[in-house]
């Protein structure tokens, strides 16, 4: 009962190297750094929404090929929070996770702040919400945001569609470009509560903030349930798999019969 505890929990991921834990974190530290820098570094430049929109989806997608083969490149929280959801990931490397999202990106975030000058800080592609926007309109807006990068990745990455897998941090970032390109005057298209916490620190400006981890999360969490219970394509039976390779071998069978061989 103990071991399956820890198992459940994610102790043991402390123990084994086969669950390269450490590797992982700092796969997800890394991601984050590489999106907040550039993107947010693109946000500087008085460029129009196209611009950042462009800007954030090429940073997951490089952020997602640079380390998805360590941490299997959630690089936010509300993915993180969805993989849990459908049991993907342990609790503990979930907490991790996230607490190496958020130092990522307030090191990227920063790091941009101190290269450049400040004339230039054009607030840091901090998010926030538009004049007319509510709080809970926000939360609304950041909830359709979350659903649709999650559901993207879980149809990226689900395992009975090997295909897909290939353009995977390609749909992922794209799935961030559509988001911005739909709402990016709203609320500033977070999608992702580390990167606004990246801006939130650099800019010490927390207004609306729990509008940023609400909504994403609950959104990432609904895709979660939504994909596993109703759209994931589904595990062929053994029985199918096994009359697939009996019929192939009685072929063979068949040919060689004919054929008139001594295959011995």
């Amino acid at each position: 009962m103990a071991g399956k505890f820890e198992y459940s929990l994610g102790i043991n991921e402390l123990k084994s190297k086969d669950y390269r834990l450490w590797q992982s974190l700092i796969g997800e530290f890394l991601g984050n750094l590489i999106l907040n820098f550039f993107a947010c570094g693109a946000c500087t430049q008085p460029e129009d929404g196209t611009f950042k929109a462009l800007a954030f989806g090429l940073g997951v997608f490089m952020a997602i090929t640079v380390v998805g083969h360590l941490s299997g490149g959630h690089v936010n929280p509300a993915v993180t929070m969805g993989m849990l959801i459908a049991g993907r990931v342990s609790l503990l490397r979930a907490i991790l996770y996230i607490i190496f999202q958020c130092l990522g990106s307030i090191a990227g975030t920063a790091a941009i702040r101190t290269l450049i000058d400040e004339v230039y800080y054009n607030g840091l592609g901090h998010t926030s919400l538009a004049p007319n926007i509510t709080e809970l309109q926000g939360v609304g807006i950041e909830f359709f945001l979350g659903l649709v990068l999650v559901l993207t990745v879980f149809g990226a990455c689900d395992a009975n569609k090997p295909d897909s897998r290939y353009t995977a941090p390609l749909a992922i970032g794209m799935a961030v470009t559509l988001g911005h390109l739909g709402t990016i005057r709203y609320t500033g298209a977070s999608m992702n509560p580390a990167r606004t916490v990246g801006t939130a620190f650099a800019t010490n400006n927390w207004d609306s903030h729990w509008v940023y981890w609400v909504g994403p999360i609950l959104g990432g969490i609904a895709a979660a349930l939504i994909y596993t219970q109703i759209l994931e394509k589904p595990t062929p039976k053994v029985s199918e798999v096994s009359d697939k390779y009996g019929t192939h071998a009685d072929e063979r069978e068949m040919r060689k019969l004919e054929s008139g061989r001594d295959y011995a």
